[in-house]
């Protein structure tokens, strides 16, 4: 079964097999993590996502929906892309988010990953309420992880002290975490 753990550092360093990107449908980068992730694996991702957009994906990729390209310059080796829902224009915010998270995982899978990196999806400029948000990341990994036949390690990666304390918080209230010393924070269950 892959372990959940939430770290807190920059994403675009972390040595994970898929680095998940919270794009935008046009896959062309964007601010947020997503520019972050366009910068950090240089223009072998953009160029990536420009082939996909000329052959699979003319209207670009779909709220819920995720695809691969390569990592570029990053450690990763590949990243998913996934367009999280805007709060409030979806018509149902809920389950296109936890799309976002069973589709990434579904394609990692597939890609015979053992490690994956989601960022908080939707809670920047789309305005998901974080609280929210991280509940519905915890519950859709906690069920999928148990199915997991490649993935090892499951990371919700965060950039601030307040996010990863709403993760820890949806990892469930009263749960005992354990904390290790890394160059980034990291925490996970306790059964990690």
């Amino acid at each position: 079964m892959a372990q959940l753990e939430v770290l807190q550092g920059d994403i675009t360093t972390l040595p994970a097999d898929v680095v998940v990107n919270a794009a935008n449908s046009t896959l062309l980068g964007g601010s947020g993590v997503d520019g972050a992730i366009h910068r950090a694996g240089g223009p072998a991702i953009l160029e990536a996502c420009k082939k996909l957009r000329l052959t699979t994906l003319p209207d670009g990729l779909p709220t819920g929906e995720a695809v691969a390209t390569t990592a570029g310059k990053m450690l990763a080796e590949w990243v998913i892309h996934t367009v999280g829902p805007v709060y409030d224009r979806d018509p149902d915010p809920a389950e296109n988010l936890k799309a976002c998270y069973s589709n990434a995982m579904a394609l990692a899978e597939e890609l015979g990953a053992q490690s994956i990196a989601f960022p908080a999806i939707s809670t920047g400029v789309y305005g998901y309420p974080k609280h929210e948000a991280a509940k519905i990341a915890v519950a859709t990994l906690l069920e999928q992880a148990p199915n997991c036949r490649s993935l090892q390690r499951i990371l919700l990666v965060t950039f601030s002290t307040e996010d990863t304390e709403i993760l820890q918080q949806a990892l469930g209230e009263g749960e005992t975490l354990s904390l290790f010393n890394h160059s980034i924070g990291r925490a996970c269950r306790s059964d990690c």
